[in-house]
C-alpha cells in the first residue's frame, strides 16, 4: 500500500511539474524533452572567425551541410585538385559535408572543404555556448586546428562587416529544402556540388 501512495505522489509531483514547465516553456519544449533533442542545434547562419564569410548550415535528413550564403568578395574555387572546378564560384558551395551527431552531446563529425588549399579534412563541429560554433579539421586524425564561428543574430549584428546581409531567423523551410535538394547524390567525403 505505502509503495502505490509513493508512486501516486510521484506521478501527481511529475504531473505537476509537467504542467508548470507546460506554462512557462510550451508545448515545443516538452516535445524536444520527450525526443532527447539537444538545447540548442548549429543550424542557421554563422560568420567564420576572420569575417570574411556567413555559412549557412542546414539539416539535410540528419546530416548538417554548411554551404557559403555570403562573402566579403567574390572568389573562384581556384586551388581545387580538378581543374574544370577551378572557376567555380564559391559563393552556394558546400564547406561542411554530412556532419552526423557524434557520441559527444552537441557535437557533429563529417568533412570539410577548405576552399584555400583545396583539400577536404576529416572535421567536427560543436556548440561551446548556443552562439559560439567551434570548427575543427585534422589531418591524419591527430593533426587538428579550428575556430569559433558567431551566430549571425540581432544581437551579434554590430560586428558584421560592411555589406553582409540584416541577421534573419536563418533559413526557410523552403531555402532548407533547396538547398539539401542540390545536395542530392552528393558523400560526405566528395566536394562536387555548387549550391543556391
Amino acid at each position: 500500500m505505502f509503495r502505490r501512495q509513493q508512486t501516486s505522489i510521484r506521478r501527481l509531483l511529475f504531473g505537476i511539474a509537467a504542467a508548470g514547465l507546460t506554462a512557462v516553456a510550451g508545448p515545443v519544449l516538452l516535445k524536444n524533452l520527450a525526443q532527447g533533442a539537444p538545447a540548442a542545434a548549429p543550424t542557421g547562419d554563422w560568420l567564420v572567425e576572420k569575417r570574411y564569410a556567413i555559412i549557412r548550415i542546414v539539416d539535410c535528413n540528419g546530416r548538417l551541410w554548411g554551404v557559403v550564403s555570403w562573402q566579403v568578395r567574390a572568389n573562384v574555387d581556384s586551388h581545387n585538385p580538378d581543374p574544370a572546378k577551378r572557376s567555380r564560384p564559391t559563393l552556394g558551395m558546400p564547406i561542411l559535408l554530412g556532419m552526423k551527431p557524434s557520441d559527444e552531446p552537441n557535437k557533429w563529425e563529417g568533412d570539410i572543404y577548405n576552399s584555400q588549399d583545396g583539400k577536404t579534412y576529416d572535421a567536427n563541429i560543436s556548440l561551446s555556448a548556443p552562439d559560439t560554433l567551434r570548427v575543427e579539421g585534422c589531418v591524419l586524425g591527430f593533426l587538428c586546428g579550428g575556430e569559433d564561428w558567431t551566430r549571425v543574430t540581432a544581437q551579434s549584428a554590430p560586428m558584421l562587416p560592411k555589406g553582409a546581409p540584416a541577421p534573419s531567423n536563418g533559413p526557410t523551410t523552403a531555402e532548407s529544402q533547396q538547398i539539401c535538394t542540390g545536395l542530392v547524390g552528393m558523400t560526405g567525403g566528395a566536394h562536387q556540388g555548387r549550391l543556391i
